[in-house]
């Protein structure tokens, strides 16, 4: 029995068939069970921030794998402490929670949303279009239907607000609103980014209010705009932020970072996870951090994604009658179509590239953080190619 077998017979239906079957990857690319090669943009979905298989992350991991592979939280572990001193490093002064998932951290932060407001306050404020996971929580904060059909009545306690468009938050603020919580680029609603004044009036909105400003990073963050974080080009400090994806690099983890005023509202026994921040995870994590910084990988995103946007506004330029624009920041990106992408991405999947679709109209670009000029001028080739016979 075949793999797509097994899955037909034994696999939850909750995904669409796999079109193929993925066996290997290496850097940018992955090989089919019919040893077919491709160009891989979506990387596990903003996850493989360092591609398939990078050496150094490989050796961080096995290495660690033959140390130590768990220990709960009941006791410490060296790479915990480390991980957690790196990410505040990075986002400021204050305290690390680590999980799984980015479900997980989103969770964390609405459980902090609570615990600010006490039992007076519980309102949380998320932005329509938004998607912030497939759990009961972040389900009920996501503000698009299609995540939420079938599961009403969802957990009470949040708003919807239009994405940026500050009057529509002000007017969703009331005296039970604890919280804001935004993705600084929507990705599944389409990759949408917020603007720097809108990200600065929530601030102040925030302050005069008394609200947290919670930030989900976890497919814009870790680099994948040219920063750290995607919230930093509005120059603004935020209270807490969800991580995940490309914070593992393809190893499963999730963290919530938050500022040291919120970080003291959690006391022993308040919030736990079993797996989370475990030895092989915090290994995972160091090593594309490390990564990252060793390999000048957010200089890389900055410099080449410039030049890729370019192109790829020419293609929109060049086929009108397909595309309506382009969107995105650094290697998070959009191409807007006309119709559903879902055509165009089996077309450049049998000429040989990846990619994956949001919002019911975009075609997502989503290529690893050290991806090179000569592979991404592979995807225009493939684009270009696959466009022709599109249009022709």
């Amino acid at each position: 029995m075949n793999t797509q077998e097994l899955y037909q017979q034994h696999v939850l239906k909750n995904y669409a068939a796999p079109p193929l079957t993925i066996v290997r990857g290496e850097g940018a690319w992955v090989w089919d069970d019919a040893d077919k090669k491709y160009l891989d943009f979506t990387t596990g979905v903003a996850v493989n921030a360092l591609g398939h298989c990078h050496a150094g992350w490989v050796a961080d991991i096995t290495r660690q794998m033959s140390t130590l592979a768990h220990c709960s939280n009941l006791y410490a572990h060296p790479l915990q402490g480390q991980l957690a001193a790196k990410i505040t490093e990075l986002a400021g002064p204050g305290n690390v929670f680590f999980c799984n998932s980015g479900a997980e951290a989103t969770e964390t932060l609405l459980k902090l949303s609570r615990l600010h407001g006490h039992s007076g306050r519980y309102e949380v404020i998320t932005a329509k279009n938004s998607f912030h996971g497939r759990t009961f929580g972040g389900m009920s904060a996501t503000g698009q239907d299609k995540t939420q059909n079938g599961y009403h009545p969802l957990l009470p306690g949040f708003r919807y607000a239009e994405f940026n468009n500050i009057q529509s938050f002000r007017d969703a603020v009331t005296d039970k609103t604890t919280a804001i919580l935004i993705e600084p680029i929507q990705g599944e609603g389409g990759i949408l980014p917020a603007t720097i004044e809108f990200l600065k009036e929530l601030r102040e909105l925030c302050d005069k209010e008394g609200l947290l400003l919670l930030m989900d990073e976890i497919q814009c963050g870790v680099g994948r705009t040219g920063k750290w974080f995607a919230f930093e080009k509005a120059g603004i400090e935020v209270d807490a932020i969800a991580l995940a994806k490309g914070l593992g690099g393809g190893f499963p983890i999730g963290a919530a970072w938050m500022n040291t005023k919120a970080a003291a509202l959690f006391k022993p026994g308040s919030h736990g996870s079993t797996y989370g921040g475990n030895p092989m995870a915090c290994a995972a994590a160091l090593s594309v951090i490390n990564t990252i910084e060793k390999d000048a990988l957010l200089q890389n995103v900055q410099k080449l994604s410039a030049e890729y946007h370019q192109q790829l506004q020419g293609l929109v330029q060049q086929f009108p009658r397909i595309f309506d624009t382009f969107r995105g920041e650094g290697f998070l990106m959009g191409l807007v179509l006309k119709d559903s992408p879902a055509p165009m991405i089996e077309q450049l999947r049998e000429n040989g590239l990846l990619t994956v679709p949001a919002a019911g109209n975009v075609l997502r670009l989503l290529p690893p953080l050290n991806v090179t000029r000569e592979e991404l001028q592979t995807s225009l080739d493939i684009l270009q190619k696959t466009l022709f016979s599109t249009n022709s």
